[in-house]
Order: C-alpha cells, then structure tokens, then sequence
C-alpha cells in the first residue's frame, strides 16, 4: 500500500506556472507507473501524464510541449510542471500510482488548480 499527497497547486494567471508535487508514503522505487489526472468541473477525470519507473513518460495531446512530468526515487516524489497554463488547465489534479500495470491504482486526495483568464 502507498497513501499519496498531493501540493502545489493554487490560483495562477493564464501564461503563468505551477510545479505539483506527489509524496508518497513509502519508497516509490517499487512502484512501476505514477502519475496525473484532473477532473474539470462537471467533467469526467482525464489523464494528464504518466512515468514509468524506467523514466518514460506519455502525456495527453493538451499539455504535450507544456507540462513535464518527473520523479526523484530518493525523496519518493512525483513532480508535475506545468507551464503556459490556461483556463482550460483548470480543475482538481490528482496523483496516481500503480505498483504494476493491472494491480490496484491508489490516489491521492486532488489539489485545486485554477488558471484565470
């Protein structure tokens, strides 16, 4: 088991940056997948972007070029940049992880983004 929290977000103006932040409760050195989704208001919760304990990363078409998703094995800390935020980038994002592809996904609680126009 892992318990995820999740910081960093807040209010930013469209063009602006955040850097979330994903702790995790043990070493995430055993874990194979982790990553990000976000639910927009009224909407169903969306994959932003996911790394792979090798370092390979995917991301959705919406933020390729914008946002970067990294992991530091030795703070147990999954990271999510996010630069050239707009108001469509707006919602509750929330950190995921998969110790192996088909086993049970833990979450976080979300942190609030809101980018303003």
């Amino acid at each position: 088991q892992v318990q995820l929290v999740e910081s960093g977000g807040g209010l930013v103006q469209a063009g602006g940056s955040l850097r979330l932040s994903c702790a995790a409760s043990r070493s995430i050195r055993s874990i194979n997948i982790m990553g990000w989704y976000r639910q927009a208001p009224g909407k169903q919760r969306e994959l932003v972007a996911t790394i792979f304990n090798g370092g390979t990363t995917t991301y959705a078409d919406s933020v390729k070029g914008r946002f970067t998703i990294s992991r530091d094995n030795d703070k147990n800390t999954v990271y999510l940049q996010m630069n050239t935020l707009k108001p469509k980038d707006t919602g509750v994002y929330y950190c995921y992880a998969n110790f192996e592809i088909l086993s049970r996904r833990y979450w976080g609680q979300g942190t609030q983004v809101t980018v303003s126009s």
